[in-house]
């Protein structure tokens, strides 16, 4: 679809929301709570944004881009454009959608991930649902949306700032006080998913309970090394380099991929192990999953040994 930039709005020095309209004049598709949808940035490549929806309905699309000053581009693409620009983008896709379950919810955002909240959160008030949403960013001037927040969602929402200590996030204790069923959902930096994710199982919430989306690409670490995959059917070898993705080296190679995120949280990408020793660096697989081995995504995941053969 095309869609034409309606309007452009400042939240912080860093957030500007945008709402686009159909450019053909008809009716967007319709998208569930969680969606995103993929803006095709021409040189800066594709990037996915978040759809978000507060309580009053609206016909078109808004999403809320942060300004990354170290990234590789796309969100300096969408910061630059104005009131009028058309773009190119495809349908939404939900990857992390809220399960049809009568359980509680918690919804749990660090910074920029609060967008897919404020829609889940809508749909979950809308529906008598009951939910809590956290929502914890570094200071005030990095937190996005506290009054349209606190005015929509009330009591269910707290605030959190890391440089208060009257209401810095404390993650033990908020699972701890968790009922035993509640289904817990986290969208935020890679480091916030992790540390929510081990208090939320520590506190004795089942694994399968806790639904995961990154909002950050994950970077290459200090050591990391080039090594082989292998494809089993073919027997193709390819080298993945230092700074290459595995999902990169096999485009590269003229291997067709099927992916989506590559962030690690969708799993589209999920391939089986045949041989060799995955270095998991996903938030799509259990711990169990990891140990054992035999699955990885490679969009983000690595090899501890020198070939990986898999099966695609």
């Amino acid at each position: 679809m095309k869609l034409i930039l309606k309007n452009l709005a400042t939240e912080t020095d860093h957030i500007r929301v945008m709402t686009f309209q159909n450019a053909s004049g008809e009716a967007l598709p319709e998208y569930s709570a969680g969606a995103h949808i993929e803006f095709d940035l021409g040189a800066a490549g594709k990037r996915a944004y978040s759809l978000v929806d507060w309580p009053t309905a609206s016909d078109d699309y808004t999403v809320a881009v942060q300004l990354e000053e170290s990234g590789e581009g796309g969100s300096k693409a969408m910061h630059a454009m104005s009131e009028g620009h058309t773009v190119e983008v495809a349908v939404p896709k939900n990857d992390f959608a809220l399960l049809d379950s009568p359980a509680p919810v918690l919804l749990l955002a660090g910074g920029i991930g609060i967008t897919p909240m404020i829609s889940m959160a809508s749909q979950l008030q809308q529906q008598a649902h009951p939910f809590q949403i956290h929502y914890t960013a570094r200071d005030a001037s990095r937190m996005g949306f506290a009054d349209e927040l606190t005015q929509a969602f009330g009591d269910a929402l707290t605030l959190h700032l890391d440089d208060d200590d009257l209401s810095a996030l404390d993650l033990p204790k908020l699972m701890h006080s968790q009922a035993a069923d509640t289904q817990v959902y986290l969208c935020g930096p890679r480091a916030m998913i992790d540390a929510a994710r081990s208090a939320a199982i520590e506190a004795g919430l089942a694994e399968n309970a806790i639904h995961i989306e990154l909002f950050s690409t994950p970077e290459p670490e200090a050591g990391d090394t080039a090594f082989e995959v292998e494809i089993s059917e073919s027997g193709q070898v390819i080298t993945v380099t230092a700074n290459q993705t595995i999902i990169e080296a096999l485009e590269a190679a003229g291997v067709d991929v099927m992916y989506d995120c590559q962030r690690g949280d969708c799993g589209i990408c999920q391939c089986t192990v045949v041989s060799g020793t995955p270095d998991h660096r996903d938030v799509v697989l259990s711990d169990d999953e990891k140990a054992a081995g035999n699955v990885m995504q490679i969009c983000v995941s690595r090899a501890k040994s020198s070939r990986l053969v898999i099966d695609i």
